[in-house]
């Protein structure tokens, strides 16, 4: 049985658009252009995903609403935030409202296709139990693969899907340099050196919120980047 995709998007060419690529790719796709018109829908039946832009027609913030209600209604629908809007504001207050990526709309299509792939991967992977291999312990860091959940020194941290597949490649084998292509792979993305800098800085200072002292994730000029042992 094919996925169910909702995408809510104001802007119709836009909308469009990626509804015909994502019904290429054997989705089935359902488009709402207003909070008031997903909602309708969402009471009736819940899709399998959910791309939403955080502008909605005269609403600047009603993706925001729009999440919180899909969280209500389920705690693992995977939500992705659409938006022209991209800065950390916005990225902070979508994850602490339940969305599990950020996305901003100059994304290429194969970009997308491999994130909502994640997505689903690890919605299939919840539902199974976890594994030892699934799990890395290096000092105050525990990563569960299985589950993509993330703590420092006993107290979560809150990872986009892209953030948490890029920590997790560089933790898995601490003190060893993982290139930026590296990384693209491991977190199955294409996108240019800044982009991958700036996810890098985004994680830094996610942990530097709840530690002002961390300094593990470390910068190897010209190389790429390594998590520092412990040792």
């Amino acid at each position: 049985m094919s996925k169910r995709i909702a995408l809510v998007e104001d802007d119709a060419a836009i909308r469009e658009n990626y509804a015909a690529a994502l019904k290429k790719q054997g989705y089935e796709v359902s488009t709402y252009s207003n909070r008031g018109q997903a909602e309708k829908a969402f009471d009736q039946r819940l899709p399998d995903l959910a791309i939403v832009d955080i502008g909605l027609e005269d609403e600047i913030d009603g993706g925001f609403a729009l999440c919180q209600q899909l969280r209500s209604l389920s705690k693992t629908l995977p939500i992705i935030f659409f938006t022209a809007r991209d800065n950390d504001y916005d990225t902070i207050c979508g994850l602490r409202m339940g969305a599990d990526d950020y996305l901003t709309k100059d994304i290429s299509l194969p970009h997308l296709l491999a994130r909502i792939a994640a997505l689903f991967r690890r919605t299939e992977l919840l539902n199974q139990p976890s594994e030892q291999g699934d799990l890395i312990k290096n000092g105050a860091l525990e990563m569960d693969a299985n589950r993509m959940t993330v703590s420092w020194k006993g107290s979560a941290i809150e990872l986009t899907v892209t953030e948490f597949w890029m920590l997790h490649a560089i933790a898995k084998h601490a003190g060893h340099v993982k290139s930026r292509q590296q990384l693209m792979d491991e977190s199955r993305m294409v996108v240019d050196d800044t982009t991958i800098t700036s996810h890098i800085k985004r994680i830094r200072k996610k942990f530097v919120q709840l530690d002002s002292d961390f300094d593990r994730i470390e910068t190897v000029y010209g190389m790429g980047y390594r998590w520092k042992s412990t040792e």
